[in-house]
């Protein structure tokens, strides 16, 4: 799709916050990231779990003794994803229009959504994009068990309605940020991708990653929005790299030395327009975050960009398809150091678009 949005630094947040409030949270979203706001996933509520949040309309789930979980052996699940498919079909989802689809967020498992949808009316002049948020199915479906406890990614048919329902989500927030009538982003999580090439992953071929990827990413463009990948730790950065996502966020804070190893690619992938998410800061240690200042960020900042310049990597094509964020998101932070984070994203992000 066309990459004509420019951020040139605009600061944007990834998901989580510490708080129990959601009108408080998509506050707070409004002070520091006015430009690209979110919706918040508080992890206060156990409902707001990254798998559970998009669990809603999966044929078989069910929770025993504390324990959620897909059965897969009866005739219920039969007919359950009998007509999950049926309602996927009918859903329309390769075509764009107004149609309703299913299985879309509803505010008793997806407060932060509608918090953000009222608090965007009427909307503010600062707009310049809306940004949503699932989780990847890579994520989902090796996190998610049967009752057997084997991940659900190797049940074929459960992976595949899995993914067709993280698309479906994806594709029902990117119909309903269409409303503001700006550029719409979003966001894939994706933690578990920093298990690929070890143990964790290691009869996942990248096949099957590209390919679940894939038809997330698909259904967002139905949508005329962009696709971004968040990965809060190192992986293989081509997966990525050589995907059709859209944007690119790393936790340069940590990984930049890994990320930069891919230098041909990330050439690449520039030049075809695409963006990358600079998660500059720190949100993983208390003392870390305690430790930076907006200044040791602008120096970080601006080592990093001699690094690609060396590689022959345009800076000034770099800033302009560039987003600043936190590392990860601020859910298992404290408050005051939530909103340090938020501070630092929003100074820095000041800093860059001023230089």
């Amino acid at each position: 799709m066309p990459h004509t949005f420019k951020p040139n630094g605009l600061p944007m947040l990834i998901g989580s916050q510490p708080l129990k409030s959601h009108d408080e949270a998509t506050r707070l979203i409004l002070e520091y990231t006015p430009e690209i706001p979110n919706w918040v996933q508080l992890p206060a509520y156990q409902h707001e779990g990254m798998v559970e949040q998009f669990l809603t309309g999966l044929p078989g789930v069910v929770r025993e003794d504390d324990r959620l979980f897909v059965r897969t052996g009866d005739t219920r699940f039969d007919d359950e994803m009998l007509a999950f498919f049926e309602n996927y079909l009918s859903s329309g989802l390769l075509e764009a229009g107004d149609q309703e689809i299913p299985y879309g967020l509803k505010p008793e498992i997806a407060q932060g959504f509608f918090s953000l949808l009222d608090a965007l009316q009427p909307q503010p002049d600062s707009l310049a994009a809306v940004k949503g948020q699932v989780t990847g199915p890579i994520t989902f479906c090796t996190s998610l068990h049967d009752q057997d406890k084997r991940a659900i990614f190797y049940h074929d048919a459960l992976r595949d309605a899995a993914v067709k329902l993280l698309a479906l989500k994806a594709a029902w927030q990117a119909q309903q940020l269409s409303v503001f009538q700006v550029p719409v982003i979003i966001f894939i999580d994706e933690p578990a991708l920093a298990g690929y090439g070890s143990s964790e992953l290691i009869s996942i071929s990248r096949e099957e990653i590209m390919a679940a990827l894939q038809e997330v990413v698909a259904a967002v463009h139905v949508y005329g929005a962009l696709a971004g990948v968040h990965v809060c730790a190192n992986t293989d950065w081509s997966l990525l790299l050589d995907s059709e996502v859209d944007i690119i966020n790393f936790d340069a804070h940590g990984y930049f030395d890994k990320f930069v190893l891919y230098g041909d690619r990330l050439k690449t992938y520039l030049a075809s327009g695409r963006y990358l998410a600079w998660g500059l800061v720190p949100t993983l240690q208390a003392e870390q975050i305690e430790a930076t200042s907006v200044d040791t960020l602008w120096q970080d900042w601006k080592v990093k960009l001699e690094r690609l310049e060396a590689l022959g990597i345009d800076t000034h094509r770099v800033k302009a398809q560039s987003f600043i964020t936190p590392s990860c998101g601020t859910g298992s932070l404290t408050p005051e150091l939530s909103r340090k984070v938020l501070e630092l994203t929003k100074a820095l992000a000041e800093r860059v678009r001023g230089s």
